[in-house]
Order: structure tokens, then sequence, then C-alpha cells
């Protein structure tokens, strides 16, 4: 079976270094998906995304800088380890591997390194496939079922 892809261009930046129009478009981005797409009314923002050590993927449609596609972020915790987290894509592009593309440029960074995520349970299969494993059951988060996982450092 093939899937149609979607062209587009990898884009990351320190927090710090994010421009304020592109830091907005990334929150815009997640909040249409996890607060109103997903009708999960709860505080998106929660304090990470300016981080010093907060590293933001994003894709951008070829020819357009400004129109968004994806995101996710990563975050090097003070054990040393990293997390990944809200990864998230427009709605009309999903199923064209822009989740694969982000996903495989944030654990590019992560390298060796042990990572930990908090993954909707329904996709906790596209998370094995990067070597996740869950390290207990899934719980409730704002109305979302997640499971904990981790990929363990090599």
């Amino acid at each position: 079976m093939m899937t149609e892809t979607t062209a587009a261009t990898l884009r990351r930046a320190w927090a710090l270094d994010l421009d304020a129009p592109t830091l907005y478009e990334l929150l815009r981005l997640r909040v249409d998906v996890f607060v109103v797409e997903q009708a999960c009314p709860y505080g998106e923002l929660d304090g990470r995304d300016l981080e010093d050590r907060a590293r933001h993927y994003w894709l951008t449609a070829h020819g357009d800088e400004g129109a968004v596609l994806g995101t996710v972020r990563l975050l090097k915790e003070p054990d040393g380890g990293y997390r990944v987290g809200r990864l998230c894509t427009v709605k009309t592009v999903r199923g064209r591997g822009l989740g694969r593309q982000l996903m495989e440029a944030a654990l590019a960074e992560v390298g060796d390194g042990t990572c930990v995520l908090d993954a909707q349970e329904h996709l906790g299969d596209f998370y094995r496939g990067y070597g996740f494993e869950a390290t207990g059951p899934a719980y409730d988060w704002d109305g979302v079922a997640h499971l904990p996982m981790r990929r363990p450092g090599r």
C-alpha cells in the first residue's frame, strides 16, 4: 500500500533562538490539535517551551516559510536524558510521513541517550517502532488516555 507523501522542509531551533511569529505558529498548531480538535480543555502551555535546553522542530511546506505542517519538542531533562513531546501535524496532511520525519529528527539529536515520552495510548505502536517501551499502565491525562514510554540509552 502506498501513501501520499508531502514535501516539507525540516526546521529546528533552540527555544531562545525562535522568533516570536514562529513560536506563535508552533503553539497555535499544538492548541488547535490538542485542545480544540481533541476537545480537551487544558493548559497546553506548560512553561517548558522557552527553557534554555528546549529544541523545537517543525516542518513547513516547500516554498512557504510560514505554513507550519507539524511540530515536536525535545527537552533535555535534569537527569541528562531527553523528553520528546507535543508531536502533532495539521489534520489535512496526516498519514503522509510528517510525524515520522519529526520523530527521526528529534531522535537523531538524542543519539544513544535515554528518552522518555507520554504517548496518547492509541499511538503506542507508532512509538514502539522507534524503540520505546511502556513503563507503566495507561493513565488519564485531562480526559485522554496516555501511556508512559521510555527508550533506553544505547
